[in-house]
């Protein structure tokens, strides 16, 4: 009986032994795996480089720097650094290397008098550069950094302009030229004031941790003297715009306004005292300040009807007739944009003119006036139309999606 009994414990030991045995095993067939995870880390790349395998040197072109100059400071023979920029030239223009720009000197890691330059990158833009590796056969190839998108919020109250609102903030000032974009046709920048706000859900493009600009505003709102403008970004027909809350387009038949960036010096009036004349007479028409040379846009499409000199006072004007019922002019210019002659045809926005001080005038600006049905308009008091709004077919689900991203603008700051 005392011999089983033994039997028995031996062979449960044997088993426990092997168990225990095959845990080790596990275990340290984990640890291996583990260790060898850990030891397969991908290298840190630099411009498609692995950065640890190299000495980096980061430099600025100077003045009066051209690539030979640089490839000879950093080591090369006169006959490596001519091979390297004919190289350079077969994809990219030797010529453009700017002053400010930045380039970077990869060395082999032997000591400083034995490591040898093996790449050679140009930082063309923020985005784009030109690597060249040097070698006895020497390659050159242009290249993008990885870009990355965020998606992010803002909000701001205006207390002087767009701008200064964005400044104040910190944020991108790109998000106020596109804001004045979107809301060219619905809102007069010109006369927004103190309290006017916005909201916006944009997105922002970073290589590394450096903002390299706006990728798009995905949905804001401007409440201006009161008014709140919605603004959704939705693509149709492979094409993306901006529509407000109905689905009817931001975008109008006519500009809110011919120039950006400027201040209205004179409104709209019918006894106006004239600043040269000094005397009253009606005035029908914007004077938008702004330095000589801002560009003049057409506010919308149609045809230079006239051209020229106006003798009244008006200066260098130009005269564009939209459909049977609108025309528009722009007076006091310092000259013609190219390709503006009587007959030409404009869209909206083409640049035709540029502010200056012809005719009687005490100073550049812009005398705009629009005219319907041959009478004089207040420009700042015109409506026109909306257009291209959200399809029949895709107008449901416009309206969801705006419902749901308007919850979340409209939730930003609170």
């Amino acid at each position: 009986m005392k011999k089983e009994i033994t039997l028995v414990a031996l062979v449960l030991g044997m088993v426990l032994v092997g168990a225990l045995s095959g845990c080790d095993k596990k275990q340290a067939k984990a640890e291996a795996e583990e260790c060898d995870t850990i030891v397969a880390v991908e290298p840190e790349l630099l411009y498609g480089l692995p950065i640890d395998s190299f000495t980096v040197e980061s430099n600025v072109v100077g003045r009066n720097d051209n690539l030979m100059l640089i490839l000879l400071r950093a080591g090369l023979t006169r006959q490596k650094a001519y091979d390297a920029t004919t190289a350079i030239g077969e994809v990219f223009d030797v010529r453009s290397i700017r002053k400010g720009n930045s380039y970077m000197l990869f060395y082999s890691c032997p000591n400083d008098t034995t490591r040898e330059l093996t790449h050679l990158v140009y930082n063309v833009s923020q985005t784009t550069y030109m690597r060249c590796d040097i070698g006895k056969q020497m390659r050159a190839m242009i290249d993008h950094r990885e870009v990355k998108t965020v998606e992010k919020t803002a909000s701001a109250v205006i207390t002087s302009s767009l701008w200064n609102a964005t400044a104040e903030k910190g944020l991108n000032p790109n998000i106020a030229l596109d804001l004045s974009d979107i809301y060219a046709w619905t809102i007069d920048f010109f006369g927004i004031e103190k309290g006017d706000n916005f909201k916006v859900i944009y997105t922002e493009q970073y290589v590394d941790s450096t903002s390299v600009g706006i990728g798009e505003i995905k949905a804001a709102v401007f409440e201006s003297h009161g008014k709140k403008y919605y603004a959704f970004r939705y693509e149709q027909d492979s094409t993306a715009s901006y529509f407000d809350l109905e689905g009817n387009s931001l975008r109008k038949a006519f500009l809110k306004a011919p120039l950006k960036y400027s201040r209205i010096s004179s409104r709209f009036s019918n006894g106006r005292m004239h600043p040269v004349l000094k005397i009253r007479r009606p005035h029908h028409g914007v004077d938008y300040a702004a330095p000589s040379g801002t560009p003049v846009m057409s506010i919308g499409d149609g045809k230079v009807i006239a051209k020229g000199w106006d003798a009244k006072g008006g200066g260098n004007y130009i005269k564009v007739r939209h459909n049977s019922v609108y025309t528009t002019v722009y007076m006091h210019l310092r000259g013609f944009a190219k390709g503006i002659t009587n007959g030409a045809m404009v869209r909206q926005g083409d640049v035709i003119g540029y502010v200056g001080s012809t005719g009687m005038s005490t100073g550049p600006h812009l005398d705009f006036r629009v005219y319907m049905n041959g009478k004089p308009t207040d420009p700042l008091k015109m409506e026109a139309p909306s257009v291209e709004p959200v399809s029949n077919d895709d107008f449901d689900a416009y309206m969801e999606y705006s419902d749901s991203i308007r919850e979340r603008l409209d939730g930003i700051g609170n």
